[in-house]
């Protein structure tokens, strides 16, 4: 009986110690949330209307298993149920407004003079 609730607080003990290194390495490494400061859009996904224009946007983490969290902004709350119901067709056109921005940024602001 003893040897059984030594192992039982042995085995407590150890979870315990394990939660609490799990606590202190989240504190020091917190896990990295999703930034909206490259946002590719200007308006709405779902809605097309002007983020801003109705307010501040709405930032919506979109989350699916075994994928990173995206930020979706939307021009009201309205739009996340509209969202919600077709997700891969809204996300599409956020890809390619940031694969748009990305080529954007690549190319050269203005071009070359040539003699």
């Amino acid at each position: 009986m003893k040897s059984n609730s030594r192992i039982a607080l042995l085995l407590a003990s150890s979870l315990a110690f394990a939660g609490l290194l799990r606590a202190a390495d989240s504190k020091t490494n917190p896990p990295a949330a999703p930034t909206p400061d490259n946002y590719p859009l200007t308006v709405c996904v779902v809605s097309g209307d002007k983020l801003g224009e109705m307010g501040r946007p709405v930032e919506y983490v979109y989350k699916q298993p075994g994928k990173p969290d995206r930020i979706v902004r939307f021009c009201c709350k309205d739009c996340i149920k509209d969202f919600e119901k077709e997700p891969a067709k809204y996300l599409q056109k956020l890809d390619e407004a940031a694969a748009a921005k990305t080529k954007d940024a690549g190319a050269p602001a203005s071009p070359a003079h040539q003699h």
